[in-house]
């Protein structure tokens, strides 16, 4: 190869994480909108609460202390792991949810396409390791274990998927709770 194009490739390389760090710089900004979005889809997956279900309680008590804001990075560690946590659950056996399979692809695509930028932006500034990661990941693998256990237990029935669907959703506004706190 010359020197042209190694010159070339350089550049590639210098450009591509010059823009990867601009995403990373911008990462609250688009963790709302992205927030946003996967929320709307929540909503418009399924249908209202179904009435049957009201009578079935379940509290998974999210970690929310995983969530304090230390530091940007910190947090955007534990936004991916829970969207990970996430996506994981809604990959599962999702036969007897009642939901629009469109619009639990979007859903999923978005997840997909956060966790991929989260990653990005993570091991870009080395907070995967500098986390107090065990204890954090600890909570948040106990909390959504109680949740496929208890899809598991229902043999991922109608109201545990929404019950499920219900409590996703209160960790995405967790969530947008956080960014929205976190300034660029």
């Amino acid at each position: 190869m010359n020197a042209f194009g190694l010159i070339q490739i350089g550049l590639i390389l210098s450009s591509t994480i010059v823009i990867s760090s601009l995403q990373c710089n911008h990462l609250p900004l688009q963790q709302r909108k992205v927030i946003e979005n996967s929320l709307r889809l929540l909503d418009k997956m399924g249908k209202e609460f179904p009435q049957q279900c009201l009578r079935e309680k379940m509290s998974f008590r999210f970690p929310t202390q995983v969530l304090q804001p230390r530091q940007k990075e910190t947090v955007g560690a534990a936004i991916e792991e829970i969207l990970q946590h996430i996506f994981y659950i809604f990959n599962k056996n999702l036969t007897l949810a009642a939901w629009d399979r469109t619009v639990l692809d979007q859903f999923q695509n978005t997840l997909y396409l956060q966790i991929e930028q989260l990653e990005a932006c993570v091991i870009e500034k080395h907070t995967q390791h500098c986390w107090s990661k065990e204890v954090s990941r600890l909570k948040l693998k106990k909390y959504f274990q109680k949740i496929d256990c208890f899809l598991k237990a229902k043999q991922h029935d109608l109201c545990s998927w929404e019950i499920s669907r219900a409590e996703m959703r209160r960790c995405l506004q967790l969530i947008d709770k956080v960014t929205r706190k976190l300034k660029n």
